[in-house]
């Protein structure tokens, strides 16, 4: 299996070159050659498997300069029960009639994020010391990520991580995670603005390619392919237990702001899962949704970036989105570095409308969208707990709101759970006036000593810290 970039670069890496880079070299993304299919037989024969052997499975079918038993390793060394909190790892439980929510947030940090970071500390690890080599992981966070990263790069040999993310707009929770780890290896920036301002700090450092080279400069964000990779085998979970006979489509609602995880869905549809809707749920940045709707990509300010109450989705520029537009658009390289780079800066936005292709998007690639608010976010949390027993956090709450309204009522609809609603205290208690469960080992979190540095939103200045701390090649 080989790898191209978005943006037209022809060439074809393997797995491991691009495991380590993050961004290709000509700045677009990575995404293989072709989609390899996976037949109902195929689908059959791995119903009865473990989480990890499934993992195997699926990743087995994008990664070959890894021998077979090592790949196998790795994934049974990284989903446990004792990781992840229950033999299913990301089970399903129903939530009304043809409604089930997937549980991706028993690991480590909470979030569904840990679904797909520690397999990649591990696969990290695992070619640096086939390499003897290090590894400085520049990475930018919403809210979750951040945690999930460091919490699977903490003490793995070769690994630094400096972290960005945005001063103040995390949860409490969220930051008590981050800013309390202590480790040596670990190196918090707080950026004073929002997630997109840490986002661009990031595709900054690493398109400057003699610094990247000279420091060794990699990415965990979803911008990172095997980031991505790992988190399509989850679709292949869920829809496994939803339809353990293979008798029939599935749809997916995913709370969406980058676009990363919704994305892997879109490869597990390319790859032949039977999806019918994959459902893109924005908040009130709803840049994703305005696209689905208008054919139309406008990137947001930083000034005109909502702080809501589901902040892992506060962002305006969807890094993702372009493996999308690179699908879309029938593979044109020249004409994806044209949009993502001439378009958006000369215009902060392009518009596919009246491109012939733009129905496909819904025909035949399955997105469909919708929006959600504050009001409809706490309103949707009272009625899940009302009709179900279940919290659900505010994230969630988003994708479960846009799937009533965009379900289909004759195909199952698999609402993917981002986090715990202990990380989102406070929407939980306005909704339903009590604390939601903190798992056992997070008592006094927010109360710990913290480690972190504020910086205005400037390269220069996260390169310096770099420079400070990391050992050049």
């Amino acid at each position: 299996m080989l790898y191209v970039s978005t943006r037209g670069d022809r060439q074809e890496r393997r797995f491991c070159e691009i495991l380590l880079e993050g961004l290709a070299l000509d700045g677009g993304l990575y995404l293989p050659t072709h989609y390899p299919q996976v037949s109902v037989a195929m689908l059959h024969a791995w119903r009865g498997l473990s989480y990890a052997d499934l993992a195997y499975e699926v990743l087995s079918l994008y990664i070959d300069d890894i021998p077979a038993e090592d790949l196998r390793l790795l994934c049974r060394r990284t989903y446990t029960q004792a990781a992840f909190g229950t033999p299913q790892i990301a089970p399903v439980r129903a939530a009304g009639e043809g409604l089930y929510i997937q549980a991706l947030s028993n690991g480590p940090t909470l979030a569904f994020k840990d679904m797909a970071m520690q397999l990649l500390g591990n696969l990290f690890e695992y070619e640096l010391a086939r390499r003897g080599q290090e590894l400085n992981i520049l990475g930018a966070t919403s809210g979750d990520t951040g945690s999930a990263a460091e919490y699977a790069m903490r003490g793995k040999q070769g690994i630094q991580v400096f972290m960005t993310s945005p001063h103040g707009r995390m949860s409490p929770f969220q930051q008590a995670q981050m800013f309390s780890l202590q480790d040596a290896n670990i190196h918090n920036i707080a950026i004073e603005g929002v997630f997109d301002d840490c986002q661009d700090i990031v595709k900054a450092v690493s398109s400057d390619l003699a610094f990247k080279k000279a420091y060794r400069i990699g990415t965990v964000n979803s911008i990172n392919w095997a980031r991505l990779l790992a988190q399509v085998v989850y679709y292949f979970a869920g829809y496994l237990q939803v339809r353990p006979g293979i008798d029939g489509p599935v749809s997916f609602a995913v709370p969406s702001g980058n676009f990363g995880n919704v994305c892997a869905g879109h490869v597990a549809r390319m790859m032949g899962l039977p999806i019918d809707q994959l459902m893109v749920a924005t908040n009130e940045n709803d840049v994703l949704d305005e696209f689905f709707r208008t054919g139309i990509y406008r990137v947001r300010t930083s000034a005109d970036t909502h702080e809501t109450s589901s902040p892992s989705m506060d962002i305006s520029k969807a890094s993702n989105f372009e493996r999308f537009v690179f699908d879309l658009l029938d593979r044109e390289g020249a004409r994806v570095r044209d949009l993502f780079t001439s378009g958006l800066a000369l215009d902060g936005q392009f518009d596919l409308s009246h491109d012939s292709r733009f129905p496909d998007a819904h025909s035949r690639f399955g997105f469909v969208s919708g929006r959600s608010t504050h009001a409809d976010r706490v309103a949707t949390i009272r009625s899940v707990y009302s009709d179900h027993h279940q919290v659900i956090d505010p994230h969630t709450a988003d994708a479960f709101k846009v799937a009533k309204a965009c379900r289909r009522t004759d195909v199952p609809v698999v609402v993917l759970e981002t986090a715990l609603p202990i990380k989102f205290a406070g929407t939980i208690v306005e909704a339903l006036g009590v604390e939601p469960q903190r798992p056992a080992g997070f008592e006094g979190i927010e109360a710990l000593p913290r480690r972190v540095q504020v910086m205005a939103p400037d390269a220069a200045l996260v390169k310096a810290l770099i420079r400070q701390h990391a050992k050049a090649a």
